[in-house]
């Protein structure tokens, strides 16, 4: 006959079931809740910290990416009339100064010059005429960018040689066919001007040369090759050690406007506008006023 064995349940295997049974599942509710309470704190300290970092526009960091993200930077080549040329050289100057690393190149011409090379297209940045006729022309072959603005107006002037030696005193004495005088061609800005000032004066002037730019007018009395010529103040003035100035009435005179623009296609958009602002701008302002140009408007 067999013999059943009955198992013997003690105290003991009380405690295994509740430490196999019981106690894990407890041990297992206490880690869910100390790994909670360790990802509250966690997140706490997170929001803490980060909240700062949040607020990028009080960051001095983020305000210096945003400073150097409109910096001025490279060549800005500016196309400007002839007449421009001392007022310009020490915008440019001022420009660069105020614009550590940038250089500005300029191009002095006849505008109606400069259009032409701009329309058949000579890469620049900026163009600085002296007239409306010639940046329109700019504008309307679609190459302008924006709006033209005027920043300054000339008027004309009789250039004679230093200490007016011919005694010039009007513009009826440059009808005179013993007077050799020298104007800039028609088409030419300060070309208009002088045609304008002859016809104002109701007088007849047979120049003996027609020259692409004020420039070869002013190099041509101040040489002595022409006794008179009509420029702009704003020559006479810069060349005063070099020339004498007859004024022209203002019933005679002709005023032009300089309008200034920024290319569509220009190679370094940031600088023209920046260059363009800074003519505009007081200190732009200011520097032609110093070379006599007049305000515009």
């Amino acid at each position: 006959m067999g013999v059943h064995v009955r198992p013997v349940r003690s105290r003991f295997s009380g405690l295994a079931d509740r430490r196999s049974g019981i106690a894990p599942r407890r041990r297992r509710t206490l880690l869910a809740v100390l790994f909670t309470l360790v990802a509250l704190l966690a997140a706490a300290c997170s929001s803490s910290t980060s909240s700062p970092a949040a607020a990028p526009s009080s960051s001095p960091a983020a305000a210096g990416s945003a400073s150097a993200a409109g910096k001025v930077t490279g060549t800005v080549v500016v196309f400007a009339a002839t007449s421009l040329t001392e007022a310009f050289d020490k915008i440019g100057a001022q420009f660069e100064a105020a614009h550590p690393g940038v250089t500005v190149k300029f191009n002095y011409n006849g505008s109606s010059s400069l259009a032409t090379s701009i329309t058949q297209g000579a890469p620049a940045d900026v163009f600085a005429s002296a007239a409306p006729k010639n940046l329109e022309t700019v504008t309307s072959a679609g190459l302008a960018s924006g709006t033209p603005q005027d920043f300054a107006k000339n008027s004309g002037e009789i250039m004679v040689e230093k200490g007016n030696p011919k005694n010039i005193k009007s513009v009826s004495d440059l009808a005179n066919p013993a007077i050799k005088v020298v104007v800039c061609a028609p088409q030419v800005p300060c070309g208009a001007v002088a045609t304008a000032i002859f016809k104002n004066a109701g007088v007849t002037v047979k120049p003996v040369s027609e020259e692409q730019n004020v420039g070869g007018v002013v190099t041509k009395v101040t040489l002595g090759e022409a006794d008179a010529g009509i420029v702009y103040v704003t020559d006479v003035k810069a060349n005063e050690g070099k020339a004498t100035g007859v004024a022209i009435p203002a019933s005679q005179n002709d005023v032009t406007a300089y309008p200034i623009a920024q290319l569509k296609d220009a190679p370094n958009s940031a600088g023209a506008a920046a260059f363009i602002s800074y003519v505009l701008g007081s200190q732009g302002q200011a520097v032609l006023a110093s070379f006599g140009f007049q305000p515009p408007g």
